[in-house]
């Protein structure tokens, strides 16, 4: 099976689908960094505006990846939706399944997508590209649908062996109707922050001022002794804090300062670049600069690959190239 990688990121769907055999022809981002890690770690450089792309440069292919860009309706951004010229990507997407009719797409997006414009949004995704919505024949789809099967629902990466609390909508799509096609079910257990810690880390210390709000905001709410605390979202008068062993959700922003870096309490500290990517499941070899602030934007866009590929596993089970176990 062929693939390709539209807003590729640091290569979290390639890393999944390749699990399985599949190849990938066809590349893109427009991040400079996001193509360095890239190029690092696949010996490609995707440098590309997707805008620009024309369909037949575009080899063919069996299945269209795509992390679309989420921070048009992330909670996280002003959630402006196909407002936002970074929403209208979508539709590129749509040009590109239109012409090359691909046997399946993956979609993945923020939880934000599901109620975004009071679920207008997502409607325009969905009638735009399905004929069904899991079985539901009857749908308002557009003149120019594209066709296809869709199936879509919200995962938690923490469910699926991930210490991070990550709500994201994954999009399938079929071009055969009659396929059949089921999300994983949660897993039980799975890794805690405190597995995937290094050690002896003395240069991630955060700032005095940070360090005080915290250290106020456990007192205000009479929280000590608690090992691999985690505190985020870090203001002056407003703190969260997670006692449970997972992370908050890795953002984007953890690359624009403090107040938005998962802080390990009890070192008074932030995530390291690599301890992010085992929050987000990447295996040990992978190579990227080490704690820079665009290495911490790749990360927290990226997607949870443990997550991907149990979904990419459902896909290639549904279409019989591997056995459903």
């Amino acid at each position: 099976m062929k693939f390709i990688d539209l807003f590729c990121g640091i290569g979290g769907f390639r890393i999944a689908l390749e699990s399985f055999g599949a190849k990938c022809v066809y590349s893109s981002d427009n991040d400079k960094y996001v193509c360095k890690t890239y190029k690092e770690n696949f010996g490609e450089y995707p440098l590309s505006d997707i805008t620009k792309v024309k369909v037949s440069e575009i080899p063919d292919f069996d299945i269209l990846c795509a992390g679309f860009p989420c921070q048009p309706f992330s909670i996280a951004g002003l959630r402006k939706g196909f407002n936002d010229t970074r929403g209208t990507l979508f539709f590129d997407i749509v040009r590109i399944i239109k012409e090359k009719k691909p046997q399946v797409f993956i979609l993945e997006n923020v939880r934000g997508l599901v109620n975004h414009d009071s679920g207008k949004t997502l409607n325009v995704i969905l009638n735009t590209v399905a004929t069904k919505i899991n079985g539901i024949k009857n749908i308002n789809k557009f003149d120019d649908n594209l066709g296809y099967n869709v199936f879509y629902k919200v995962l938690n990466s923490k469910d699926f062996g991930v210490p991070q609390n990550r709500e994201r909508i994954y999009i399938v799509g079929f071009l055969n109707k009659n396929i059949t096609f089921n999300f994983p079910s949660p897993k039980k257990g799975g890794k805690l922050i405190s597995d995937i810690l290094e050690k002896n880390i003395t240069d991630h210390y955060i700032s005095k001022t940070a360090e005080f709000n915290i250290k106020n905001n456990l007192k205000k709410k009479d929280i000590s002794g608690e090992e691999n605390l985690i505190a985020y979202e870090i203001r002056k008068s407003k703190c969260s804090f997670r006692y449970d062993g997972i992370s908050p959700t890795l953002t984007a922003k953890m690359g624009t300062g403090g107040n938005n870096v998962p802080v390990l309490v009890n070192e008074m500290r932030k995530f390291t670049t690599r301890e992010c990517l085992r929050i987000q499941g990447f295996p040990e070899n992978y190579k990227i600069e080490r704690n820079k602030s665009h290495s911490y934007k790749q990360i927290g866009n990226s997607i949870s690959i443990p997550v991907i590929t149990l979904v990419a596993k459902e896909v290639f089970k549904s279409l019989k190239l591997i056995k459903k176990v």
